[in-house]
C-alpha cells in the first residue's frame, strides 16, 4: 500500500477511564513515530486538553521509564464540551495551529465515538488503540488493561476467600463493568465463584438461590458471588441485602473493589499488546488506514472502522458461563 507523504507531525493522547498499559502504548506510538522521522506531540488530559490547547512535544527520552507504570502520564479526562460541535471546532483549531497531520487516541468506546464525530466534521485522520479494563470492544479480542485488571481482581478475591473460609461467610464481590461482564465472568471462573452476575444475562438469581438453599448448609461452606457493577439485579449491595433479608441465618459481606482495578503496574501481556498496537497505529496512519481502531484477532493486528466499533456490541463468551455452571453443579 502506498505510504502517505503528508504525515509529518502526529499527536497522541489518552482518554476516558485509565487502564494499565496506556503508558506502554504512548511510548510505542512515540518511538515508532520518531523512527519514521515524524514529530510527536502529547495532548494532556484527553479531549479536554485538546480543547484547552494543552500540548507538549515528546522526544524519545520523554517516554523512557514509563512502560511499567500504571495510569497514564499524559493524564485523562472526560469532556462534555467535546460532545458539542463548538468544542470539537476548538479542538480542530488547536490541532491545525500545531500542524498536526494525524492523531492516535488511546481509550474506549466513548473515546472512539468522539473520534468518529470529529472525523466526520474535520479533515484530520484519527487512529484508535483500545484501552479499557472491560475488554468489551467490538472487533478485537483484547483491550489494553484487561489482563492486569483481571489479575488484580483474582489476587484480591483470593485474599477475601481466606477470611470467607474462616467464618463460613458469603462474599459478594463487585467488579467494574457497567455494560459488559467480561471482567466479572473471567474473574469468577478464575476465582471459583459459585455464581456470577453480568449485564448480559438475567436468570442468575435462580442460580444464587439454588446455591444458598442446596449447597450452603450450616456454614459448612463459604462462598464467592462475583457481580459486575452493571448487573441487572442492581449490583452487589442490593443482591446482598436481598439475600440477608430472605436468609437471615447466612453471614453476608460485600466488597466493592472499585478503582483498585484500574491501578498497578501493567502485566507483561498488557505491555506487549500495547507496544504492538502502538507501532501498528503509526503504520496505519502512514499507510492511509485512517479513522480505524487497531485491534487484535487471533493474535494478529486488524483494522476496525470507527463506525463499526462504535455501533456494534461485542458478544460475551457464553461458553465460560456454561463451564462455571457445569463445575458448580457437581455439589
Amino acid at each position: 500500500m502506498k505510504q502517505r507523504k503528508d504525515i509529518s507531525r502526529i499527536a497522541v493522547f489518552t482518554s476516558g477511564g485509565d487502564a494499565p498499559g496506556m503508558n506502554a502504548a504512548v511510548r510505542a506510538v512515540t518511538r515508532a513515530a520518531l523512527a519514521h522521522q515524524l514529530e510527536v506531540y502529547g495532548i494532556k488530559r484527553g479531549y479536554q486538553g485538546m480543547i484547552e490547547n494543552d500540548f507538549v512535544k515528546l522526544e524519545a527520552g520523554d517516554v523512557s521509564g514509563i512502560m511499567h507504570l500504571g495510569g497514564t502520564f499524559l493524564q485523562t479526562a472526560r469532556s462534555k464540551e467535546f460532545r458539542t460541535h463548538e468544542g470539537r471546532k476548538k479542538a480542530f483549531e488547536n490541532l491545525k495551529n500545531h500542524q498536526i497531520d494525524g492523531v492516535v487516541v488511546i481509550g474506549g468506546d466513548g473515546s472512539f465515538a468522539g473520534a468518529l464525530a470529529f472525523t466526520q466534521e474535520f479533515d484530520i485522520p484519527f487512529v484508535g488503540i483500545p484501552g479499557t479494563i472491560d475488554n468489551d470492544m467490538y472487533g478485537t479480542d483484547y483491550t489494553i488493561g484487561y489482563d492486569t485488571a483481571l489479575n488484580t481482581v483474582v489476587e484480591a478475591v483470593d485474599k477475601i476467600k481466606d477470611t470467607a473460609n474462616s467464618h463460613g461467610r458469603i462474599f459478594f464481590i463487585e467488579v467494574m463493568g457497567r455494560e459488559a461482564g467480561a471482567l466479572a465472568l473471567k474473574a469468577g471462573l478464575a476465582c471459583g465463584a459459585e455464581v456470577t452476575f453480568i449485564p448480559e444475562i438475567q436468570n442468575e438469581e435462580e442460580e444464587l438461590e439454588k446455591f444458598l438453599t442446596k449447597d450452603y448448609k450450616n456454614k459448612q461452606r463459604s462462598g464467592i458471588v462475583m457481580v459486575a457493577e452493571g448487573d441487572r439485579a442492581g449490583g452487589a449491595l442490593k443482591l446482598a441485602e436481598k439475600v440477608q433479608k430472605n436468609h437471615p441465618e447466612i453471614d453476608v459481606r460485600v466488597t466493592i473493589l472499585g478503582h483498585i482495578q484500574r491501578g498497578g503496574s501493567p502485566s507483561a501481556n498488557d505491555r506487549v499488546a500495547a507496544t504492538q498496537m502502538g507501532v501498528a497505529a503509526i503504520d496505519a496512519l502512514l499507510n492511509n488506514q485512517i479513522n480505524v481502531m487497531i485491534g487484535m484477532k487471533n493474535n494478529k493486528i486488524v483494522h476496525v472502522p470507527f463506525s463499526n466499533e462504535v455501533k456494534t456490541n461485542r458478544e460475551f463468551n457464553a461458553d465460560l458461563l456454561k463451564i462455571q455452571q457445569l463445575i458448580n453443579s457437581a455439589y
